[in-house]
């Protein structure tokens, strides 16, 4: 995430290419997690030992979408994903303690017909989609044709990969066998929606914006079409299925910087557009000059994280996600 955010994202090198391979993928995984975040939250509402979180949820997503919305203001020069988040934080309550074959249904659906709805919007609007990131000043209808349909992060389709990740929150991620199953299924999905798209293209000829239905076997980045969506969440279960395997197999000690980062995921997203907006904004002109940046980024959020969480429990940001006590009256 962090290296596409920097950039630069142009350039037809064999170096440039694998420089921004992360390009279209880590957005996915990010909402990936996302859907495994919720089901985690709400795993003791699913077993019955207590109500579904509603209250606490809502609070979650509503710090998210107004914080999205003013982060979009500074100057980083990426689209904000945490307004998609908080929709589908939202939606995703009514269902808390839906069976997980139906979460799965309900992910293939959405990644069949979200990228359809998209495209008929797009040809009944003239093609009017501007993709712009959503902001603070967005009157209300603008705000809800971006969120769901016409913004960088639809809901109609970015509500696959949250759906499927709400399906493995639920599976016991500790499991050996899992995370070889994920390592695999996500390579044959990844490898496998871009060699479709690739063969469909070899025969019926490169997408154009005058075909719009043609682009439905496109597999480009953010394209929003189904191929892209199978390849880049195909990308993001692969990577999670290795997480899975390093965790296992590495010692606490080794792997303490990572888990203190991901302990501060919020602050770090936050954090790294602030620093995108402060030190490297224009640039970097250059792959050399964008993997020194990113990577001085992560060194210095990881090491920020490290130190943080040594002093105290919860991250500066992620202390907001927890609603306010409120006493009731007369205690």
């Amino acid at each position: 995430m962090v290296v596409v955010n920097v950039g630069p994202r142009g350039g037809d090198s064999l170096v440039e290419m694998l420089y921004r391979l992360p390009y279209g993928r880590a957005s996915l995984l990010f909402m990936l997690l996302g859907g495994i975040g919720f089901s985690l939250l709400s795993r003791r509402a699913r077993s019955g030992e207590s109500p579904i979180p509603v209250g606490s949820i809502l609070w979650r997503a509503l710090v998210l979408f107004v914080g999205g919305l003013l982060l979009q203001a500074v100057d980083h020069g990426v689209s904000v994903i945490l307004v998609t988040y908080a929709v589908l934080f939202t939606a995703a309550l009514p269902l808390t303690r839906a069976p997980a074959q139906a979460l799965l249904v309900l992910a293939g659906l959405s990644a069949s017909l979200g990228p359809i709805l998209w495209l008929a919007v797009q040809e009944g609007t003239d093609k009017a989609f501007d993709r712009d990131p959503l902001s603070a000043t967005d009157s209300p209808g603008e705000l809800l044709a971006g969120t769901f349909v016409t913004g960088p992060y639809p809901v109609a389709v970015w509500v696959a990969p949250f759906l499927l990740g709400m399906w493995l929150g639920r599976q016991d991620l500790t499991r050996r066998f899992l995370s070889t199953r994920l390592i695999l299924w996500g390579a044959v999905s990844a490898i496998g929606a871009r060699t479709i798209s690739l063969t469909l293209i070899a025969y019926m000829g490169e997408p154009t914006s005058h075909l719009v239905w043609q682009r439905l076997i496109s597999s480009v980045a953010h394209s929003q079409m189904p191929l892209w969506l199978v390849e880049g969440t195909g990308a993001a279960i692969f990577v999670l299925g290795l997480c899975l395997k390093i965790a296992d197999r590495g010692t606490q000690g080794s792997l303490d910087p990572l888990v203190k980062l991901g302990q501060l995921a919020f602050t770090a997203y936050v954090g790294h557009l602030l620093i995108l907006a402060v030190a490297v904004r224009p640039g970097p002109a250059d792959v050399p000059e964008g993997l020194v940046a990113s990577i001085l980024i992560i060194v210095l959020l990881t090491a920020f994280s490290l130190i943080w969480r040594r002093l105290v429990s919860r991250g500066p940001l992620e202390m907001l996600l927890r609603p306010p006590r409120v006493r009731r009256s007369g205690q």
